[in-house]
């Protein structure tokens, strides 16, 4: 009897420490547009447990994938009405708050992905994030790389002058216009589900992209070329609303803020190990596959497109362009 009575209030106390965890646990949602076999989602659910066991369970953090909370416009103003805790978003939509910091999309900025990292621990980095912080609440916790985005086309292209006249078919984004514009290509910003069979029946002659997605949505399919232009190194921000930041204690930011930045690390070195094995994959499939004269096309650009027009300030590029 008395064995069975120590048992039941065993039972008991378990029941009610587990009660007690479920209350004391905060439940987050975490959004981003990206498919669930990309490192995106696969390495935000690892942040997500991560986090989760770092604070002893006292934070869960369901992560949504695919634009299952909206697109990424959608998930951005969510963080402002606070229906998301969490995105993952590009710089682009950042700089629609706070301009300079979209100086990183600008064309040739930085010579690739390891420079793209050391930028992300740099001072001139902290001071264009805490420029987004103050004017949005918002906090950048990582930066992960994306792909460097290169051009694929129905005729080969080694110089700039190449591009001329040439219907490419852009994101409607301003620093994303800027290369193929200086180079008097003819930008088209067809929406990307409808870009395959753009490129198919030759409503535009090329368009540009990571070498991952050229791969994923079968660009080389319809494009034999892949040119090389590295024109952006893209990346991603993982961004915590104002409202949860300011509630988080200085030691639930750290695991935050180290958990978010590991993450990140994993993604990049994804990215980066798919994009050297693409360019082997393609040249097997027969594509054409070539370099071109970066410094012809970084001159042309350099003459033609003002910082000014965009809201950057040339001393954020400089400072960034001289980052080892």
């Amino acid at each position: 009897m008395k064995l069975k009575l120590t048992t039941i209030l065993c039972t008991a106390a378990a029941i009610m420490a587990t009660t007690a965890i479920a209350h004391a646990q905060t439940v987050l949602k975490w959004a981003h547009v990206y498919e669930t076999s990309e490192p995106f989602h696969t390495d935000s659910l690892w942040a997500a447990e991560e986090i989760n066991k770092r604070t002893n369970g006292r934070y869960k953090i369901e992560v949504y994938p695919a634009s299952q909370l909206g697109k990424e416009a959608d998930i951005n103003q969510g963080l402002k009405l606070g229906t998301v805790d969490i995105i993952i978003s590009g710089s682009s939509f950042a700089a629609r708050d706070y301009k300079p910091i979209g100086v990183t999309y600008f064309p040739y900025i930085f010579r690739g992905p390891e420079h793209l990292i050391a930028y992300t621990k740099s001072d001139v980095f902290k001071r264009l994030a805490k420029g987004y912080e103050d004017k949005t609440g918002n906090h950048i916790a990582a930066v992960s790389y994306y792909g460097t985005r290169h051009t694929t086309a129905n005729k080969p292209i080694a110089k700039c002058a190449d591009m001329q006249g040439l219907k490419i078919r852009v994101p409607d984004v301003p620093a994303y216009l800027a290369m193929p514009r200086a180079c008097g290509a003819n930008t088209t910003p067809i929406a990307f589900a409808e870009v395959y069979l753009a490129l198919q029946n030759g409503t535009v002659e090329a368009q540009e992209n990571p070498l991952t997605t050229i791969e994923a949505k079968k660009f080389y399919e319809v494009q034999k070329n892949i040119i090389l232009t590295g024109h952006i190194v893209d990346h991603l921000n993982t961004v915590i609303s104002k409202t949860l930041w300011s509630n988080l204690s200085d030691e639930d930011k750290k695991i935050f803020g180290e958990v978010m930045q590991e993450a990140a690390v994993r993604t990049t070195k994804t990215i980066e190990g798919r994009e050297n094995s693409l360019i082997t994959t393609f040249k097997e499939k027969g594509l054409s596959v070539t370099e071109v004269d970066k410094a012809d096309f970084e001159k042309t650009v350099a003459e033609k497109v003002k910082f000014e027009d965009f809201g950057y300030e040339k001393a954020d590029w400089e400072a960034i362009r001289a980052i080892q």
